[in-house]
């Protein structure tokens, strides 16, 4: 594992974030290309914290200040509370953990009770991700999610009976069928629950998944481009308007409730990794996991080491694709510092051609997406690579 200790002070003195992957499932969701693997014991789940627990010693150069902790999946929630604790406190032995860390814990509604719930506060967990994805039954069995609008209604109301003010909502657009009233139907009872934080994305399509074969046959509707715009517009609309300040792409939120591990890896900044398939940033270098979990669990049990690739990244490029997925932009001149170039020079008449598009602006020194580049992310992206 790496050391924090490279590429400049910036990141020897920045805190870190720690990602932790569990991958069990109740059942497996028909879009879904993540690591998973579905829940069949506490035996085989005690084994798997047992292999995070063991590969997080060690890993840490100088007890690294760490300041976001983040629980993915998967489904963290199936843990139970001991199990989290524990992983917690290996995390605590080896960082030197902030005092207003931020630990994020993956929820799906229905995976939760309010006993469980009091056992993730009083252990530290103080932000959920909840999984709700839509508020239709039919796409939610389209989406084989395993639980219905009403077991979202209703986790939500225990979320917030545990004690938890900084909430997090994932909705997908552009589901197979689904209507552009559908889709304004979930922002409305979205905003009508008031959750601090909401994640929206575009439905991707990952080959291998059975989605993928369901619309590759036909038996789903292809997604149509020119309504899944409108639903990008709608959504800025209604947030906006609900108060919602929007901080990255597809992220919005309450002032204050920004996602701040996230937050890290579109600032490029130092994550540690553990758990299977997950990833580790340094500045430099990305290191993946073994993906496959009973894999992961063997290879930690017998050799210590989850590692199977490392891959140098051109820092320069991502640093302004990831960064420009964020409203603020990139801030020129602490790109000049950080890389030694300026950006507007080496880019200029690609930046030029795009600003006069439409999909680029530069304004108080930042370089940043306009509201119609939004849309048309990717295709600014590419300019960069």
């Amino acid at each position: 594992m790496f050391s924090v200790c490279s590429e400049s002070n910036r990141l020897r003195t920045m805190p870190a974030g720690v990602y932790l992957h569990i991958p069990f499932c109740k059942s497996r969701c028909s879009y879904c290309d993540f690591a998973t693997d579905i829940y069949r014991s506490s035996d085989a789940v005690d084994r798997y914290v047992n292999a995070i627990c063991k590969e997080i010693p060690g890993s840490t150069d100088g007890n690294a200040e760490i300041d976001t902790i983040y629980f993915g999946g998967g489904t963290p929630s199936l843990l139970l509370p001991n199990q989290v604790e524990r992983i917690l406190n290996e995390v605590k032995s080896w960082f030197d953990v902030s005092e207003d860390v931020e630990i994020t814990m993956e929820m799906n509604p229905a995976t939760v009770t309010p006993e469980t719930l009091a056992g993730y506060r009083s252990i530290g967990v103080n932000r959920a991700s909840f999984g709700v994805q839509t508020f239709d039954d039919r796409e939610l069995k389209l989406l084989a999610r395993g639980h219905d609008a009403n077991d979202a209604l209703n986790t939500f109301a225990l979320l917030r009976d545990a004690g938890f003010d900084n909430i997090s909502f994932d909705l997908i657009a552009g589901l197979p069928g689904q209507t552009l009233d559908g889709w304004r139907r979930n922002l409305d009872q979205s905003i009508a629950m008031s959750p601090e934080h909401m994640s929206l994305y575009l439905l991707e399509i990952h080959e291998g998944t059975p989605l993928a074969e369901q619309l590759r046959s036909e038996r789903r509707p292809a997604l149509d481009e020119e309504l899944a715009a409108e639903m990008y517009e709608v959504m800025l609309d209604q947030l906006l308007a609900a108060g919602y300040q929007q901080y990255e792409i597809s992220n919005f939120s309450r002032p204050g409730f920004e996602s701040r591990h996230n937050s890290k890896y579109w600032r490029l900044d130092p994550v540690y990794g553990y758990g299977v398939s997950a990833h580790s940033f340094d500045g430099f270098q990305r290191y993946a996991n073994e993906r496959d979990t009973a894999k992961y669990v063997e290879r930690m049990e017998q050799f210590s080491v989850a590692e199977v690739s490392r891959e140098r990244i051109d820092a320069a490029s991502e640093f302004i694709f990831l960064g420009l997925r964020l409203t603020e932009g990139i801030d020129l001149e602490k790109y000049s510092e950080r890389f030694g170039l300026k950006l507007e020079e080496k880019y200029q008449s690609e930046i030029a051609e795009a600003t006069a598009a439409g999909l680029l602006e530069i304004r108080a020194g930042r370089l940043m997406l306009t509201r119609r580049g939004m849309l048309f992310s990717n295709e600014v992206f590419s300019i960069f690579v």
